[in-house]
């Protein structure tokens, strides 16, 4: 049998300090506790706003089309729609065309949150946008997008 070397400590700052995959994570999921707790009232997540707004267009989209979109699994994005649809928010169905596919349909009482959380995100969101401004968002979120 042979013997793995100890990779040395002084490597482990290195990926602390270079790994873009640790810092986007670390942010990620700062700015999540930061949208969450924004939301909180509203008893609505981060991510469950997001789902909801990918669900706001004037056609519901299929099951598929939103993994994609939120870049999920379809078995994170169906997880991700139970509580959503037990408080009444979201319904899923068969979609007539293709029987094997599910159409998301955002509800009234959707509707009607996404309506309240909106504003909430809005100014969350032009919050962290002037604490950001020296690095400059746009570029940011540019960056974000060219990785995606």
């Amino acid at each position: 049998m042979s013997k793995v070397a100890a990779l040395p400590f002084e490597l482990t700052p290195v990926v602390r300090d270079t790994c873009l995959c640790l810092h986007a994570q670390r942010a990620a999921r700062a700015l999540a506790r930061r949208f969450d707790e924004a939301l909180r009232p509203l008893d609505l997540t981060n991510g469950q706003f997001s789902l909801l707004m990918s669900l706001n267009r004037p056609q519901p989209p299929t099951l598929g089309s939103v993994a994609a979109l939120l870049a999920m699994d379809r078995t994170t994005l169906t997880a991700a729609l139970k509580p959503l649809e037990r408080r009444g928010l979201v319904k899923i169905t068969v979609d007539k065309e293709d029987r094997r596919s599910r159409r998301l349909a955002i509800t009234a009482a959707g509707r009607a949150l996404l309506g309240k959380a909106f504003p909430i995100w809005k100014e969350s969101h032009a919050a962290l946008d002037r604490q950001l401004a020296a690095l400059s968002p746009d570029k940011l979120r540019a960056a974000l997008r060219a990785l995606t």
